[in-house]
């Protein structure tokens, strides 16, 4: 068993597309973020703090009487948590997830980079009083679009193996802060609600799976399981992973098992792993996502105001403390640890490219924690509460602090993996399938 081998060239080619627009998205999200940080620590800033308070629709039913700043966390957020539901679909259906050997190495990584961040956390935060407990699991998220962005700034040319495991790593890293959202942060749970959610749900997955794509109908029936789902207690935004899981997925069939395949067969198995609803509105939705939704999250989340402000104190801060030592320490280490376990148990090797520096340089850029880290301290602590601001300053420390070890640990690599890149782009015989995924043994 190799670790972090190139994946099938239907794979490489629909990665190539989502890191193309998460990259995007990553530099869109980073201005969101500094144009809120500018903004907060100005002589403006209180015109900052009213914006985020304004409520469009005062006395809206069902607890819609949101102010713009819950919007974009409640509400913009719902369409990148779909996106997260369809990725995850592909990933178990036609990704790498759909093998159990495959899915074996991100599964445990993101498992490792979960659990040592919220361990390192609760033993900071127990060392320091044990207030701010409830803040557990904001060091254990990943943000993609941050660390392509960082991938981006310092022109690191990964290669493919290790660009499919970072994206893999991220789902399987949502997945189960999904799971963390709707177990840990819901409060004051009501029943009907929900399994009114459930019917809309039900009643668009019947519409999906059928082919039946009426924007018409479904648009409101997805509005409808969110307001429900919000209305039920639990966060709104399960509702748009349910939904992305309901979406169909055309199974993706390599030709020849493992066997090396030919031009006109990767084509055909292009066609396969890359058609059906699923891609479409992936393809349509995903854009959306990273360039609206995730910076407008941004921009309304990332203004913490440092004017006037204690730094030592926050420094010394058990929460930020620990927020910081989770996402720095404790997601490369968890990440790297799990990763050095499973090749040593299992006696794997790593694929001929990629050198456990690599791994390092990887596992340090998961410490880019932003959009999901973010949305669990204001589900734990409250958003604009005191504890609140102190999380997201000790994200975007911890966040800058995991960019720049990443950054420094892949420049070094970056003429290695150059060279990587131009043999997985040379196509000798113009059939438009690059000869490494024709012939993987071929240098």
């Amino acid at each position: 068993m190799r670790l972090f081998s190139r994946s099938s060239w239907p794979q490489a080619r629909h990665l190539a597309e989502v890191l193309r627009t998460e990259t995007v998205g990553g530099a869109l999200l980073l201005s969101g973020a500094l144009i809120a940080l500018i903004w907060a620590n100005s002589p403006w800033s209180d015109s900052y703090t009213r914006l985020g308070d304004v409520v469009p629709w005062p006395g809206a039913p069902w607890h819609l009487d949101l102010n713009l700043a819950t919007w974009a966390a409640d509400g913009l957020l719902a369409i990148f948590f779909f996106v997260v539901g369809l990725e995850l679909k592909r990933e178990f259906v036609a990704g790498d997830l759909r093998d159990p050997r495959r899915a074996a190495l991100p599964m445990a990584a993101a498992l490792g980079g979960m659990l040592l961040p919220a361990l390192i956390y609760v033993a900071v935060v127990l060392s320091g009083g044990g207030e701010g407990l409830r803040g557990w699991a904001i060091p254990t998220a990943t943000d993609i679009a941050f660390a392509l962005a960082v991938l981006a700034v310092v022109s690191s040319h990964l290669p493919q193996g290790l660009r499919a495991f970072l994206l893999t790593l991220a789902v399987v890293d949502d997945l189960f802060a999904i799971i963390i959202i709707a177990i840990f942060y819901t409060a004051g749970f009501h029943p009907v609600p929900l399994l009114a959610a459930f019917a809309a749900i039900g009643l668009f997955a019947a519409l999906v799976q059928r082919g039946r794509t009426w924007w018409w109908a479904l648009i409101p029936l997805a509005i409808a399981a969110w307001t429900l789902m919000h209305a039920s207690g639990v966060h709104a935004t399960v509702a748009g992973v349910l939904l992305g899981f309901t979406v169909p997925v055309l199974a993706r069939r390599p030709a020849g098992g493992d066997q090396p395949t030919t031009g006109n067969e990767q084509a055909g198995t292009a066609e396969a792993g890359e058609g059906g609803l699923a891609a479409r509105l992936e393809h349509r939705w995903r854009p959306v996502s990273a360039g609206f939704a995730v910076p407008i999250f941004a921009f309304f989340a990332a203004g913490v105001t440092l004017r006037g402000t204690d730094l030592g104190a926050l420094l010394r801060d058990p929460i930020v403390i620990a927020i910081v030592a989770g996402l720095v320490f404790g997601k490369s280490i968890g990440i790297f640890g799990s990763t050095y376990l499973l090749a040593r148990f299992t006696r794997a090797e790593l694929d001929e490219d990629i050198t456990w520096v690599d791994l390092l340089g990887i596992a340090l850029l998961a410490g880019v924690g932003f959009t999901v880290s973010l949305l669990i301290g204001d589900l734990a602590f409250g958003a604009g509460s005191t504890a609140g601001e102190r999380v997201k300053a000790a994200v975007l420390l911890g966040s800058v602090i995991s960019a720049g070890l990443a950054a420094t640990v892949l420049v070094r690599r970056n003429a290695a993996y150059r060279r990587v890149a131009e043999r997985e782009r040379l196509d000798a015989d113009g059939d438009g399938v690059p000869d490494v995924y024709q012939h993987p043994d071929a240098r």
